[in-house]
């Protein structure tokens, strides 16, 4: 599908001549994400620098009859701002601006396109705190954060991005400019309407402002890398901890993820012993009392057998580098085309479900490395399953895809999730009723339709209808 001349003369006369993009290297750049299953083909790039002109080519849209994708930081994982059939794609980045700092109320407003880390400094610099934090935050928008409810490596202490959203001004499916909430802690007056957006991927309507909160700055935050014997292990040691400790992170990654991210970053590993299983955490030590409580949690499972050996951070220097042996593991392993999942349960339920994943895992791809990590503290673990170098992508792909329906009955089964964190896009749709029922899904679609009826805004992500 491409556009007609005169309908791109009037994205131009709407967002300016500069800003309608339609050369190959644009569309190829601002036309996906970091999925690599789908070849990038939308029809126009357009970059608005106000909620007027995003409203008015929303406006344009249903009018004319195309397909509208939004563009955040492209970090996404699922698809979901992928535009593969002739859409126009909404980036951003000209709407990247904090608008207003309130103090009072610890909240801050700003445009869709402030990236991730922007606003964690922006924090910092008012001696405060926002912890939604992950590999991509460098890149990610927070518009895309809202979209996909983003999650990360903080998610057991403070909750995931729909914590943190006190307001939002939205564009909606019809071009209606709609604020939610008012950026209001309490509001009792009906239907919460900000809540149908965070996580709804864009099709619904395009965030193009939010109010997010802030949080106190932790105080001397310690990071300690422990090896276990095998995953039940790990468990043994979240559980230890969290009935002491109010841990700020509890991330684990396996052996294989440890030797790629020493040799291909130049990390020193965290000790000499080697481990099936390594859990990183996390914790405020306000007291002198606190580390020597995590010391002695940590000896306490030694004795027990849970822990082979470890490290506590000893200097931001050494934390830092702890922590990139976690943080570092989607950008290593990207060279190897990984087929990923990003699954959840119930954090009791985690050890007997990983062993049913991974009987599935070593008898279905016996010749492939897998890569095991994830937000254990929270349910939540990421299965990454590497190319061979000899096999083509497309033959990669097939094969992985073929073992999914067994992978996510297994998720089924345990009541979970298809997908913890990424969002549903293009990748997880096949499978979204092994999470949720046809009954929820024909409401979801009601819901769509409200909002958007003419189905402009992001059409075949999580759904078709």
């Amino acid at each position: 599908m491409s556009l007609a001349p005169a309908t791109l003369s009037r994205l131009a006369e709407i967002v300016g001549e500069s800003r309608v993009r339609t050369d190959a290297d644009s569309l190829k750049t601002w036309g996906c994400d970091w999925t690599k299953m789908y070849t990038p083909a939308p029809s126009a790039i357009v970059f608005p620098s106000s909620v007027e002109q995003v409203r008015d080519v929303v406006l344009l849209a249903n009018e004319a009859g195309f397909a509208i994708v939004p563009s955040g930081g492209r970090t996404g994982l699922s698809a979901g701002a992928v535009a593969a059939n002739g859409e126009v794609v909404i980036s951003f980045d000209y709407l990247n601006k904090v608008l207003e700092f309130i103090p009072e109320d610890r909240a801050v407003r700003i445009q869709a396109g402030v990236v991730t880390e922007q606003l964690q400094n922006f924090a910092e610099e008012q001696g405060l705190y926002y912890p939604v934090d992950f590999a991509s935050a460098g890149s990610s928008q927070l518009g895309g954060n809202i979209g996909t409810n983003a999650g990360g490596i903080k998610v057991i202490k403070y909750g995931m991005t729909r914590n943190w959203v006190l307001g939002l001004k939205v564009v909606t499916g019809k071009g209606d400019i709609l604020e939610l909430n008012k950026d209001m802690i309490k509001n009792a007056t009906g239907y919460d309407l900000r809540h149908l957006f965070i996580g709804a991927e864009g099709t619904l309507g395009l965030v193009v402002e939010a109010t997010m909160k802030l949080e106190r700055a932790p105080r001397n935050l310690q990071v300690m890398v422990l090896g276990t014997p095998d995953f039940p292990s790990v468990m043994h040691v979240l559980k230890a901890f969290q009935a002491k400790l109010d841990l700020t992170a509890f991330e684990f990654f396996s052996e294989l993820s440890t030797q790629l991210v020493t040799s291909h970053q130049g990390i020193p590993r965290p000790f000499e012993t080697a481990t099936p299983f390594y859990a990183l955490l996390e914790f405020e030590a306000l007291s002198p009392d606190m580390a020597d409580e995590a010391m002695a949690i940590f000896e306490h499972c030694v004795a027990e057998g849970w822990v082979v050996d470890g490290v506590l951070g000893q200097s931001e220097t050494q934390a830092r580098n702890l922590w990139r042996l976690r943080e570092d593991i989607s950008e290593t392993i990207a060279r190897f085309t990984p087929y990923k999942n990003d699954i959840s349960v119930m954090i009791a339920r985690v050890p007997e479900f990983i062993a049913d994943i991974d009987a599935i895992v070593a008898a279905q791809y016996p010749d492939f490395r897998v890569v095991w990590f994830g937000h254990i503290g929270d349910g939540n673990l990421h299965l990454n399953i590497l190319k061979p170098d000899d096999m083509a992508k497309e033959d990669f792909f097939a094969r992985c895809k073929g073992v999914n329906v067994q992978v996510f009955e297994t998720v089924q089964r345990y009541n979970g999730s298809i997908s913890a964190e990424h969002g549903v896009g293009m990748t997880k749709k096949p499978y979204l009723t092994y999470t949720r029922s046809e009954v929820e899904v024909a409401y979801l679609k009601a819901i769509k339709q409200v909002f958007d009826p003419n189905n402009v805004m992001n059409p075949g992500k999580i759904f078709d209808l």
